[in-house]
């Protein structure tokens, strides 16, 4: 699905499109559908003038974006939202489960504490 994103004004509460890597994603995931894949973004020098900032700052929020995989830039085609990774796979979610366990033991956590953890981080995410 390709698209046009939304002018700065509505761009702003559609796709929160700052000039910060956590902000864009945080707020606007792509599962959320606010800019699906393949929809394009303003231009640098666009997106500036709207917001009223200086165009090395756009440039910088979409290199950080682009190195954080959520936009894709091509030369001479402009940015547009990338296709969301693949889902990691069982071995790799059982790795990063067994380091956070080693890194809680080196903390001192017990078991309750690291369930805890586990429940909050979960209550986090569903109401995103």
């Amino acid at each position: 699905m390709t698209g046009s994103c939304p002018s700065a004004p509505t761009w702003r509460t559609t796709c929160a499109a700052t000039p910060s890597t956590r902000t864009w994603s945080s707020t606007a995931d792509r599962g959320a559908g606010a800019c699906p894949a393949g929809t394009r973004l303003p231009s640098v020098r666009a997106l500036a003038g709207d917001l009223g900032i200086a165009p090395n700052t756009v440039v910088r929020a979409y290199r950080e974006l682009e190195a954080a995989g959520v936009v894709r830039t091509a030369r001479g085609k402009g940015t547009v939202v990338a296709d969301a990774p693949p889902a990691p796979d069982d071995a790799a979610v059982g790795a990063a489960v067994e380091r956070a366990v080693a890194l809680a033991r080196a903390a001192g956590w017990d078991a309750a504490r690291l369930r805890r953890a586990v429940d909050d981080a979960q209550r986090v995410r569903s109401d995103r």
